[in-house]
């Protein structure tokens, strides 16, 4: 039953990851940061799968990408630091985990919690991306940019979709919450069981 339970996380952690480099496809082309829907998974991943493995679900992509696969939006390898939209991807690990350890802290979550969560995650992600973003442009693509022009492209073209995504997000992690809580807890309580015995 330890092996199921762990079988069991590894698929929901590889079915993330690989939702998060479908997402990194479905996007709007803009200047410098495209618009995209991975931002959904990660918001999923941290409400259904727990802080751990949503986490866990985060690095799988971002680890997969760079050592060379075009998972992410502009290709893959590990050169990939470089690009001015990396921070996004290190925000998105964190806004997963801290997602999951929100919700994991409470009982019987409804949808103000989810979309607290999601609001909280969407948070991270910007405090994480729009610096990581200002660096990279000015430091190492040597593209002089001054802050308000990276708030401009990194945060006032998305913020207000974001959030609308993270609320649609809360909204579907809400009603999934129940399938993948008992999926997780019944397996857990047959591993702990085991242990006991």
């Amino acid at each position: 039953m330890v092996k199921r339970h762990q079988t069991l996380a590894l698929v929901m952690i590889a079915m993330f990851a690989a939702l998060t480099a479908i997402g990194a496809f479905i996007k709007i082309p803009l200047p410098v940061v495209p618009f995209t829907l991975q931002i959904v998974v990660v918001f999923l991943a941290g409400c259904l799968l727990g802080s751990r493995n949503g986490f866990y679900s985060q690095l799988v992509y971002i680890g997969v990408g760079l050592v060379g696969l075009p998972v992410f939006t502009q290709g893959g390898g590990f050169t990939y630091v470089l690009q001015p939209t990396f921070g996004y991807l290190i925000g998105f690990a964190l806004a997963a985990y801290v997602i999951g350890f929100i919700i994991e802290r409470i009982e019987n979550p409804t949808k103000k919690h989810f979309i607290g969560a999601t609001i909280i995650g969407l948070i991270i992600i910007y405090m994480v991306a729009i610096p990581y973003l200002y660096i990279a442009l000015n430091f190492w693509l040597d593209m002089k940019s001054s802050w308000s022009h990276v708030f401009v492209i990194g945060f006032f073209s998305s913020i207000i979709a974001d959030v609308c995504l993270a609320i649609t997000s809360a909204l579907l992690a809400e009603r999934m919450y129940k399938v993948f809580h008992s999926a997780r807890t019944v397996n857990i309580s047959h591993v702990e069981g085991e242990k006991i015995g």
